[in-house]
């Protein structure tokens, strides 16, 4: 960690970033732009600048004592109509702060990524983030690697045709899918899509968008897989595999797995026929507490259920469910603790909503009497002002904590919860 006064990082016109001459940076929470608060962290392995088209930086100015919108100014001999600059967190980091900006009325709905606030220090680039997770078998440097491709065509030439492993080979060299590169690497947690639609319409999901919105940051797989193709894939990792074996339904790729319950059902039947190694984990919604209580009785014993709100205002204002509410989530997880499966959270983050006093009672709340073995942070790869006309004026209120100020909390009202960001294996648990 780094405590040096941090200093407004900006991009031209081509991305080029640069400092400004006598602004400090400045971060959001929300739509409130505040001064950096708290030491900030060196940029991570694995992590990315970014400009952000449209948006004009926001820098404080500690002579007058005010914050400053960044029309123009001059930079590299020339004038310069600048860009805010966030940066983009590899795993393992939970960000703390967006970047402070103002977009502009024609500005683009921005990719889906979860912008970071990012400022330069003595030493380097630093972001206002913390580390969540420390397990090195996520580093970034162990995946996309120089043999990915050979692994890939060989696992292909083994099951021709097999509809699960042609989306994973897209999903490990287009999309750089770790879950997805791991299978063709035959090591930890393994991805199995199995779904291709889905019973919520998530304002940021990342494999399907309405028109007008932003471009979809993965394909959604064109149809759903047979079970004997999840069978297939699913029991050669869970045989083979080294390091902390497991299986998972449920990626970026796809819909809702509880939608394909029937297959996934008769596929860990058969997976485990052919062997008792590994964790057959489910990424869901947890919107059909019967279809993933059945799957527990098959063989399913990890469950991680998705949201970004213990408040169901602001819960189905951004899942919009269809048919079905954060009640029935809520039974999902009464279903995942009397079958005895480890039960995690991934909680969508976003600083300034997520961290809300009353928000973080909520959770609380929630993961106490759930009795909730894990939480994972996620933060939310969206465009900020595309979630905040979601989240404003819904949910429960109060003042901001700050994202690490929540993660206490959370942590003091359930002793047992493991706060971090990837599945744990049958033997970390």
């Amino acid at each position: 960690m780094t405590r040096a006064r941090p200093r407004l990082l900006l991009a031209d016109e081509s991305g080029r970033v640069f400092d400004h001459p006598e602004l400090e940076a400045a971060v959001a929470w929300g739509d409130e732009w505040r001064q950096v608060e708290g030491p900030l962290a060196a940029l991570p392995a694995g992590a990315a600048l970014a400009a952000l088209p449209g948006w004009q930086p926001v820098g404080w100015d500690p002579a007058g004592r005010r914050f400053v919108l960044v029309d123009e100014l001059v930079a590299f001999g020339r004038r310069v109509r600048p860009r805010a600059v966030g940066a983009v967190l590899p795993p393992g980091w939970t960000r703390s702060a967006l970047p402070a900006g103002r977009r502009s009325i024609v500005a683009p709905t921005l990719p889906q990524w979860a912008y970071t606030a990012a400022a330069l220090v003595r030493g380097g680039v630093a972001v206002a983030a913390v580390r969540t997770e420390r397990r090195r078998h996520w580093d970034p440097r162990r995946f996309s690697t120089a043999d990915l491709a050979g692994r890939v065509e060989a696992a292909l030439a083994r099951s021709p045709g097999n509809g699960v492993l042609l989306q994973l080979s897209v999903c490990a060299r287009k999309y750089r899918c770790f879950t997805a590169q791991n299978v063709f690497y035959e090591r930890d947690e393994g991805a199995l899509p199995a779904s291709n639609r889905c019973n919520a319409r998530c304002v940021g999901c990342i494999s399907e968008q309405p028109p007008g919105g932003p471009p979809a940051s993965h394909a959604r797989m064109a149809r759903a897989p047979l079970w004997e193709e999840l069978a297939e894939i699913g029991g050669r990792h869970l045989s083979s595999a080294r390091g902390r074996v497991m299986v998972s339904f449920g990626q970026g790729c796809e819909g809702e797995p509880l939608t394909q319950a029937v297959a996934i059902e008769r596929a860990v039947r058969a997976m485990r026929l052919a062997t008792p190694r590994g964790s057959l984990n489910i990424n869901t919604n947890g919107s059909l507490p019967g279809a993933l209580g059945r799957l527990f009785r098959a063989g399913v014993d990890a469950v991680r259920v998705s949201l970004n709100s213990a408040s169901r205002e602001l819960y189905e204002a951004y899942y919009l469910p269809q048919g079905y509410g954060l009640p029935d989530v809520a039974r999902s997880l009464r279903v995942a603790r009397r079958a005895g499966a480890y039960v995690a959270l991934n909680l969508l983050t976003f600083p300034g909503v997520t961290d809300r006093e009353g928000e973080v009672e909520a959770l609380c709340e929630l993961v106490a009497r759930h009795r909730v073995d894990q939480l994972q942070t996620r933060p939310l790869a969206i465009d900020p002002l595309q979630y905040l006309e979601v989240a404003r004026d819904r949910g429960a209120g109060g003042r901001p904590l700050g994202l690490p100020e929540a993660l206490r909390r959370l942590r003091r009202a359930a002793p047992w919860l493991r706060i971090g960001n990837f599945a744990r294996g049958l033997g970390e648990r």
